[in-house]
């Protein structure tokens, strides 16, 4: 069973997520962006990704930089769902074979 702080955390999380989404709606239904913003919306989802991926390129265990060369293999060559696939279960493989 969760406990009452968990489950208070996961749905003001999930209020917060579904709210930000709605104010943007809300905020932006009448309006036109502008070229450059519309350049930095399409950027935003490739720069959470870098903020995720980033701390591995430092990190000493052999798994993770493993998965993460692969995963930049793969991220030349495919799009990006079967990207993630394979980061997932690249990470999830070797660090399973290869402990820390």
């Amino acid at each position: 069973m969760i406990d009452a702080p968990t489950l208070l955390t996961i749905l003001a999380m999930a209020g917060v997520t579904y709210l930000t989404r709605v104010l943007g709606f809300v905020l932006l239904r009448n309006g036109t962006l502008s070229p450059t913003v519309q350049e930095v919306m399409l950027a935003a989802p490739g720069c959470v990704l870098i903020a995720v991926i980033a701390p591995k390129f430092v990190s000493g265990h052999p798994a993770d930089l493993i998965a993460l060369a692969l995963t930049l293999f793969a991220a030349t060559r495919l799009p990006l769902l079967p990207v993630v696939l394979i980061a997932i279960l690249a990470t999830a493989t070797l660090r399973y074979l290869l402990p820390a």
